[in-house]
């Protein structure tokens, strides 16, 4: 079954975003690889339910109105790369986490690496907020979209961000 995307413009660069029938199964970034998350047959659908709906929930968080996400989703993953992405979703707005904070909320203190693995599969950037989660120092570490962007939702959610990125 072919996924739907629209490309849109955003103050972190043209985002591809990807919908199956039942939710969003992506939100690509401009130079992502390909290897990152895996898609099948794409088709272009500027007026799918699911697309629109993302668009206006991101519009409205890149405004400031919106603090949380409630669409649909429809990632695949592992078991484990689940519960990560599920603990990244309980990150409070605003607030960040490291690695080991992770993976011991889903009760794996010894597996930092797999949940830094697991974050960076993370199909559904922005949505899934992985952009909170932070080194142990409170570094700022890898990121999909590049350091620049990560900074850029980070003082967003703190109420620091200007314009977009340059």
């Amino acid at each position: 079954m072919p996924l739907h995307t629209k490309t849109i413009a955003s103050p972190v660069g043209a985002l591809t975003l990807v919908a199956g029938d039942r939710g969003l199964a992506a939100v690509l970034w401009e130079n992502d690889r390909p290897s990152r998350v895996r898609l099948g047959p794409l088709h272009a659908a500027s007026d799918h339910p699911i697309l629109v709906e993302t668009e206006y929930q991101l519009a409205d968080y890149f405004a400031g109105r919106r603090t949380r996400f409630t669409v649909a989703l429809q990632t695949a993953g592992t078991d484990f790369q689940k519960q990560v992405w599920a603990a990244l979703r309980a990150i409070p707005f605003g607030e960040t986490r490291s690695y080991g904070e992770i993976a011991r909320h889903i009760g794996r203190p010894g597996a930092s690496r797999a949940v830094g693995a697991a974050n960076g599969r993370n199909p559904v950037s922005i949505i899934t907020p992985c952009h909170r989660v932070v080194g142990a120092n409170g570094s700022l570490t890898g990121f999909a979209g590049g350091l620049k962007a990560k900074q850029f939702l980070l003082a967003l959610e703190q109420g620091q961000a200007c314009a977009g990125l340059e």
